[in-house]
């Protein structure tokens, strides 16, 4: 008894932490996932069958993808600890040092690419969430629309500023304000799911099913927009070595996953009952006299999803220097006690200033979402398909156990893979054009140093 004691506190406390840097940027989705599959420039439309339909990808794509791949599978692999697309790489290629190098030089490129395009999801996630947040401002009065950019420019520009002082004293009210902002969604779904119950018959997957059949290709081309739900998922993997698999697990189990799935659900019960409120459905759940808080709020959440992808890309840049990637950057330590707390002045340089960029040239979080989800579907099949090695090099699997778990994984990953390819035209090709730069400069990187070696 004393000892759980001793313990609980201990993992209930990296718990609510690993909420704050781990859940951040998948716990923001909703300001926007539910209004660009129904609402959006390609959206379906708000009829009954579509927002079950919808509501049903949703919770599906979240349980099986999130709760199943990641968080039962993935968050297996372990590298000293360490988690992450290279960490992975380094897994799956370090038993076969000097043996088969056609094919570990394959894995090598794909998990640097993987990789790569992480740096252009770290300019597009605070774009994004930073804009949904602030664009909850419309919804109170049309006065603030001319200055929603500004606003959200001038929000970005601190959350950079801030990125040299460390997050070390900053992150320990991330953890707390995640966890009143997943209880806060949750409980403004529920009310609406109590008074619209009939919402919750989307649990049926038939409804999912229906929806892609009966909409043919362009159910299909929406499954890009239902992937929006999703991204933000490959953090659990990515920082798995600054919480541990647990604190990670509950976190999602306990307070994430059904937060996220009560408000998706009440935003489809308030679209049931007045289909208008399409424009923007996660303010729509919000009372009228707590708007302005939950705005606050919702910025507040979007700062903290922002800084777990910035913090993210300084860790994938400091796991690329010392895997010869990259030169010698400056890497600044922030903390004394944490080793994962750093600073790379070069690559928040970078980041802010694509970032601005990103906020400028779309001008709104609607014209941004077809531009997301490319780089993060694109690096979830790339960890798919290390996986799928690990388990068979590592734990020693059959190729029938593998084909078993990890082949419906394939074919879910290819399929939402597939369907984000089609945003390519539509700002798409923002994230590749980086990926394919950063790429070209890592690979460049390690071939000239080991030939001037």
């Amino acid at each position: 008894m004393g000892h759980d004691s001793k313990h609980k506190p201990t993992t209930v406390a990296l718990t609510i932490s690993a909420l704050g840097v781990v859940y951040g940027d998948i716990g923001t989705s909703p300001l926007y996932t539910i209004r660009e599959c129904l609402g959006g420039v390609h959206g379906a439309g708000v009829t009954h069958d579509n927002v079950l339909g919808i509501l049903s990808l949703v919770l599906w794509a979240l349980i099986v993808i999130i709760s199943i791949k990641y968080v039962r599978f993935v968050l297996q692999a372990n590298n000293r600890g360490e988690g992450g697309i290279l960490a992975l790489m380094s897994l799956v290629t370090a038993r076969h040092k000097g043996k088969h190098d056609g094919r570990t030089r394959v894995l090598v490129v794909l998990a640097i690419f993987g990789a790569a395009l992480l740096y252009g999801d770290g300019m597009i996630t605070p774009a994004i969430t930073v804009l949904s947040a602030v664009e909850g401002l419309e919804t109170a009065t049309d006065f603030f629309t001319p200055y929603i950019v500004p606003i959200a420019v001038v929000i970005l520009l601190g959350i950079f500023a801030i990125q040299r002082w460390g997050t070390a004293r900053l992150g320990s009210y991330f953890g707390p304000i995640i966890l009143v902002w997943f209880v806060t969604i949750g409980a403004l779904g529920l009310r609406a799911i109590v008074e619209h119950p009939h919402v919750l018959a989307a649990v049926n997957p038939y409804y999912g099913a229906h929806f892609l059949l009966s909409h043919g290709f362009a159910g299909f081309a929406l499954l890009g927009s239902v992937f929006l739900a999703v991204t933000g998922g490959e953090a659990l993997y990515a920082d798995k070595g600054h919480f541990g698999r647990i604190p990670i697990r509950n976190g999602w189990f306990c307070v994430a996953l059904p937060g996220l799935l009560l408000n998706y659900f009440g935003q489809g019960a308030v679209l049931l009952f007045d289909p208008s409120s399409v424009e923007n459905p996660f303010y729509a759940l919000t009372p009228r006299p707590l708007l302005y808080p939950m705005v606050v709020l919702s910025t507040l959440a979007a700062i903290i999803a922002s800084q777990a992808v910035i913090t993210g890309a300084f860790s994938l840049t400091r796991q690329a220097v010392s895997l010869g990637f990259l030169p010698r950057l400056q890497i600044l330590h922030t903390s004394s006690v944490s080793i994962g707390q750093i600073y790379v002045p070069v690559v928040n340089a970078l980041l802010m200033f694509c970032t601005f960029g990103l906020v400028i040239g779309f001008g709104s979080s609607s014209n941004l979402g077809g531009a997301y989800g490319v780089a993060v579907s694109t690096t979830m099949l790339i960890t798919t398909t290390l996986l799928a090695i690990y388990m068979r090099e590592a734990w020693n699997w059959s190729y029938y156990r593998i084909a078993m778990v990890a082949g419906p994984f394939f074919i879910i990953d290819i399929t939402f893979w597939s369907s984000t390819m089609l945003k390519v035209p539509h700002g798409g090709w923002f994230t590749l054009l980086a990926a394919v730069i950063i790429f070209a400069l890592m690979s460049t990187w390690k071939k000239g140093s080991g030939l001037l070696y």
